[in-house]
């Protein structure tokens, strides 16, 4: 079922909802369009994406029940659903919320930036910028976390390891020479 989209006030409610009515703590992520109208760079997303990790108990029946009553699109998906999985990458994780016993984080904007720019859209590379613009992440530090991953590539049959090795590099040198 299609759904309208998500602003910022939309996944508050989301994340204030799941917190609420899961029955034990654990951790919630949020990814991509979910934080970008968190911190603003974009008004809408189609799809609120969530890592859970630990799971909080119940929190599949919240987010079951949550869908409708908000009219929203609510996904599994992280970044280490698609790209190998970036050393350390809770500790960067930044804090949003706590609702109830449920801690609810911004997923690593290092491993968002890095599977953005694997995937390559439009979307992505405005976002990649934002990232970058708002001080998230830095052109450095992610030319280390893709030397960190690159050796992994090869359990991912999906990726070409030199397209995305060079998409990277790309992107990576576009951000050194733009203005943060």
């Amino acid at each position: 079922m299609s759904r309208e989209p998500s602003n910022a006030e939309n996944v508050r409610q989301l994340t204030r909802r799941l917190g609420e009515e899961a029955t034990g703590s654990g951790r919630i992520y949020l990814v991509g369009g979910a934080c970008a109208v968190l911190i603003g760079w974009r008004a809408t997303t189609v799809d609120v994406d969530l890592k859970l990790a630990p799971k909080p108990p119940g929190v599949f029946e919240a987010i079951a029940w949550a869908k409708p009553d908000l009219n929203m699109n609510v996904e599994l998906a992280a970044p280490d659903d698609f790209i190998p999985v970036l050393p350390d990458w809770p500790t960067r994780s930044r804090f949003i919320a706590r609702h109830g016993l449920v801690d609810f984080l911004h997923y690593d904007f290092y491993g968002q930036a890095l599977a953005k720019i694997e995937r390559g859209h439009e979307l992505d590379l405005r976002d990649l910028a934002a990232m970058h613009r708002l001080g998230l992440i830095e052109p450095d530090a992610l030319l280390g976390f893709f030397a960190a991953i690159e050796p992994a590539l090869v359990r991912y049959p999906a990726i070409d390891a030199d397209c995305f090795r060079n998409k990277a590099h790309s992107a990576i040198k576009a951000m050194q020479t733009a203005a943060p």
